[in-house]
């Protein structure tokens, strides 16, 4: 087998078909739905754990600068309305802030004279120069702390002017907040943010797999059912399930295209066998004539007689072989014809000459009704017509009828109707009598031995057509053939133009 038929060739028995080597491996539905799914988890969950993280530090920054500001007003009152009473402000300083569990350190300095008065241990930890420039404190917009690190830690400081008593004295107060606490508590929350999200992605990509591939287990079901289909085995159907909705259509649609291939393979079985059969006939009386022929020394006149009975031997083979091929072009995706506006009345006249000395050899009245216009090809108009004509004749008694009639409806569509009143067609061969090579053999048929392709080629020519043959038939009683052309407004069949 040649490497493109190996790529054609369907999967074999074994596990499934082998990736072509150099191309690039697709990724699996699985791994595609596991993906999007995980995917669609990170998008929603990171800005949900951002979200939370930004509130919490938010929540945070706002509860220290509140506590800063809320000291810093404190020391301001004290300055302002009890600016004597030094004992209170050294107490709210000294033992106060000292005593607190959220580490907050408080000084209030005299530029003047450079008197100080501190939290103890706080020079040691955050001397004066390190506080920013001090600000005038504000009762409408509370003021913004400075975040400083230290080697004892990280501080929010905040360093205002206060007045000190009704005068224009004033006072700098100087506070400052250890955040160490609130940072590390954001840290761990970081840290444990992260390992929830990877832990939560991971059991999202554990899950979607394991959702994706069960969602996917019908395709299995339907890929290992349709790998059970050869051509030998052309019966097998995918079923037996109940698909989901979006599964059915396709399984409806993959049986019904193997129940074309089972037609079409059956058909060519069917038609190998026939022409095997149409073939044999002619070849094996041409062989038997010529094996006559040479057993003994002929005369001239009896060599003459044995050329003629196989001069007609090779005619019948040379007409068969046309019509095969006829058909064979018919058939092909890109066969059109030349269509034009002709007179059906006036070609069924012609084709009703042509054979008016056989129909009167054999007693038969033929005739024509009925006034039309068809658009399409004219010689295969002709042929089709002759096709069913003579095979009206082969099986039409003496003083039989056989009538032809053209006739056009409101739509411009032509129906062609050949009628006669013969042997007829049983009803069990009605649906085969348009098959290749399928003869109704009637034990009165005065032309026997046809090849059983002129029904079929009826139907091709109906078919580049864009229209359509049935036929009708009560036995012992006569037969119709319908022949139907669509009118011009009709879609003619998408093909390309090839010579017929």
């Amino acid at each position: 087998m040649s490497s493109r038929s190996a790529e054609r060739a369907g999967p074999g028995p074994g596990p499934g078909p082998v990736a072509v080597a150099g191309a690039t491996r697709a990724w699996s539905l699985t791994r595609r739905l596991t993906v999007l799914y995980v995917a669609t988890t990170a998008a929603l969950s990171l800005p949900a754990a951002g979200y939370l993280y930004w509130v919490l530090e938010r929540n945070l920054d706002a509860r220290d600068h509140a506590l800063l500001a809320s000291k810093v007003q404190v020391l301001r009152l004290l300055l302002r309305d009890h600016p004597q009473k030094t004992e209170l402000l050294a107490n709210e300083v000294e033992h106060e802030a000292s005593e607190s569990p959220l580490r907050y350190f408080l000084r209030v300095l005299d530029e003047r004279t450079g008197q100080v008065l501190e939290t103890p241990g706080m020079n040691e930890r955050l001397p004066v120069d390190r506080f920013p420039a001090a600000q005038a404190a504000s009762d409408e917009a509370p003021n913004r702390a400075v975040p400083e690190a230290v080697h004892h830690g990280t501080f929010l400081l905040l360093s205002v002017r206060a007045p000190l008593g009704r005068g224009p004295e004033t006072r700098v107060l100087q506070t400052a907040l250890d955040i160490s606490t609130d940072l590390a508590l954001l840290a761990d929350y970081r840290r444990r943010l992260l390992v929830v999200l990877g832990v939560g992605l991971g059991l999202a990509a554990a899950a979607g797999a394991w959702a994706a591939r069960t969602g996917v287990r019908p395709l299995t079901d339907i890929t290992r059912q349709a790998q059970q289909v050869r051509a030998s085995h052309l019966y097998e159907r995918i079923g037996g399930a109940h698909w989901p909705s979006e599964l059915a259509d396709l399984v409806a649609a993959f049986n019904a295209m193997l129940d074309r291939l089972e037609d079409s393979f059956t058909r060519l079985s069917q038609f190998s066998g026939d022409l095997a059969h149409a073939l044999r006939t002619p070849i094996n009386n041409l062989r038997g004539e010529a094996e006559v022929a040479l057993a003994r020394s002929r005369t001239p006149v009896e060599y003459q007689q044995v050329l003629a009975s196989s001069l007609e031997e090779f005619q019948r083979l040379s007409r068969m072989i046309e019509d095969l091929l006829f058909m064979a072009r018919a058939d092909n995706p890109k066969a059109a014809i030349q269509r034009v506006r002709f007179d059906a009345r006036a070609q069924l006249e012609a084709v009703r000459e042509f054979y008016s000395a056989l129909a009167a050899e054999r007693g038969v009245a033929v005739s024509c009704a009925g006034e039309a216009w068809v658009e399409g090809d004219a010689m295969l108009f002709r042929r089709a017509v002759s096709n069913l004509l003579g095979n009206a004749l082969r099986y039409t008694p003496a003083q039989g009828q056989i009538q032809l009639e053209v006739c056009a409806h409101a739509d411009q569509a032509v129906e062609l109707t050949v009628r006669d009143n013969g042997t007829g067609i049983p009803a069990e061969h009605l649906s085969k009598v348009f098959d290749r090579f399928y003869r109704v053999d009637h034990a009165d048929a005065r032309h026997p031995g046809g090849a059983g392709l002129g029904l079929a080629i009826v139907q091709s020519i109906m078919r580049l057509h864009g229209g359509s043959a049935r036929v009708t038939s009560r036995e012992g009683q006569g037969t119709t053939f319908t022949l139907s052309f669509p009118g011009p407004s009709a879609p003619a069949p998408n093909r390309q133009m090839t010579k017929l």
